[in-house]
């Protein structure tokens, strides 16, 4: 006699598990808007530039995301909690100026990219909701990679912020592609 087949269709978790843990995942590993956007305890010049740095990439991040959310109105109740989180990184590296959490960015594509120096201005928002999706998720990508990456120059406590925050990003990534979206 046969098994019947499974009813677990999809691997892995659910849109909705991921979003309700993730809140918490990231207050016990320090992703906090406490103090955290203060100087660097150990005061390292290298954790300095790091946060910075992922201050300006994690509100370049949020700025990208008012634009798909503006150009693609149907995906505003997938992007806008992912937004959320974003901005919280920023003001946990101690930025989180330009980008607030009820409003979009005034900010215009040329300030921002000037303000890093490095990153270019967001790319214009593909004309269909999957490519919109594809296109933050490669972003979101990219920048959990570099701030892996950059885990080796970052001593202690500004090591872990950065290391939650690119998991968080890699959890984006899933939800973006993957998600029951």
């Amino acid at each position: 006699m046969p098994f019947p087949p499974s009813p677990r269709t999809r691997s892995g978790p659910r849109r909705r598990s991921l979003l309700a843990v993730a809140p918490a995942a990231l207050a016990l590993t320090g992703c906090t808007g406490g103090d955290v956007g203060g100087p660097a305890a150990d005061g390292s010049a290298a954790a300095d530039r790091a946060r910075a740095r992922a201050a300006r990439d994690s509100e370049e991040l949020a700025e990208r995301y008012d634009a798909v959310i503006a150009a693609r109105p149907g995906l505003a109740g997938l992007l806008r909690p992912l937004r959320e989180e974003v901005v919280r990184h920023a003001r946990a590296f101690g930025g989180g100026r330009k980008a607030s959490p009820s409003a979009p960015s005034s900010a215009s594509p040329s300030s921002a990219s000037s303000a890093s120096g490095t990153a270019a201005p967001p790319a214009a928002v593909p004309g269909n909701d999957k490519d919109a999706l594809a296109g933050l998720a490669a972003a979101e990508r990219e920048l959990a990679d570099r701030r892996v990456k950059a885990l080796g120059g970052v001593p202690g406590e500004p090591a872990r912020l950065l290391a939650s925050v690119a998991a968080a990003g890699a959890a984006h990534v899933y939800l973006l592609t993957k998600g029951d979206a």
